[in-house]
C-alpha cells in the first residue's frame, strides 16, 4: 500500500512537471534593421530650388511610382531618398527641362512599413510600422491573447536577407513578467500566437 502510494506520488510530480511552462530562454533574433527605402502609400516631399510648381509632396502610388511634373511616372519604390533625388536630378537634365537642377527630397509620411499578428489574439491583421515597436505592444495593438491563447507559444517570422528568414519561439508570458526582454520589431515582421493545447 505504501510502494502504491509512492509511485502515485512520482507519477503525479511527473504529469506535474510536464504541464509546467518551459523555462524563459532569451530570444536570438537578428537584431532590426531600419529601412528608409520608400514603398506605396509614402508621402514624400520634393524640393526643386527655383522651382515651386515643382516643389510638393507626392504620395507614392501601389505601383510604387510617383507621376512627378514634365518628367511623368518615376519608380521609386525600394530607394532611399538621395536615390530619388539623383534620379529626378537626371531626368530633368536629361529631358533639357532644367539646366541644372537642384532637388533634394525628404520622407514625410511612412505607411508602407507594417507587420503583422495572427493567430489568437483579438484583432488579427497588419499594423503600421512605428519606431520602437517591440513584440509585446505588437500584441497589445492587435486587442490582446483571446482565452485560448498559449503565451508560453508565440513565433515570430523576420526576413533576413531576400530569400532567408528566421523562425523563432518564445514566451510572451516571461517577457511580461520581466523574465525576459522583450523583442524590438521590424518592419515586415509576422507574429503568430498559437492555440492552448488542453
Amino acid at each position: 500500500m505504501v510502494m502504491s502510494r509512492r509511485i502515485t506520488a512520482a507519477l503525479l510530480a511527473v504529469v506535474m512537471t510536464g504541464c509546467a511552462s518551459p523555462p524563459a530562454r532569451p530570444v536570438k533574433l537578428p537584431p532590426p534593421v531600419e529601412a528608409s527605402s520608400l514603398g506605396p502609400g509614402d508621402v514624400l516631399e520634393v524640393l526643386v530650388y527655383d522651382e515651386p510648381s515643382m516643389s510638393k509632396p507626392f504620395k507614392v502610388a501601389p505601383n510604387g511610382t510617383i507621376d512627378f511634373p514634365l518628367v511623368g511616372n518615376v519608380e521609386v519604390e525600394g530607394k532611399e531618398p538621395q536615390e530619388i533625388a539623383a534620379l529626378l536630378r537626371a531626368r530633368l537634365k536629361d529631358g533639357k527641362i532644367l539646366k541644372d537642377p537642384q532637388v533634394s527630397v525628404q520622407v514625410k509620411e511612412v505607411n508602407s512599413k507594417k507587420f503583422a499578428v495572427f493567430g489568437q489574439v483579438q484583432k488579427p491583421g497588419q499594423f503600421p510600422m512605428t519606431e520602437g515597436m517591440t513584440v509585446v505592444q505588437a500584441i497589445s495593438l492587435a486587442g490582446g491573447f483571446t482565452p485560448l491563447a498559449d503565451r508560453d507559444r508565440v513565433t515570430l517570422n523576420r526576413k533576413i536577407a531576400k530569400d532567408k528568414v528566421v523562425r523563432v519561439v518564445f514566451s510572451v508570458a516571461a517577457m511580461t513578467e520581466g523574465k525576459i526582454n522583450d523583442v524590438p520589431l521590424q518592419a515586415g515582421d509576422t507574429i503568430y500566437v498559437e492555440e492552448r493545447v488542453f
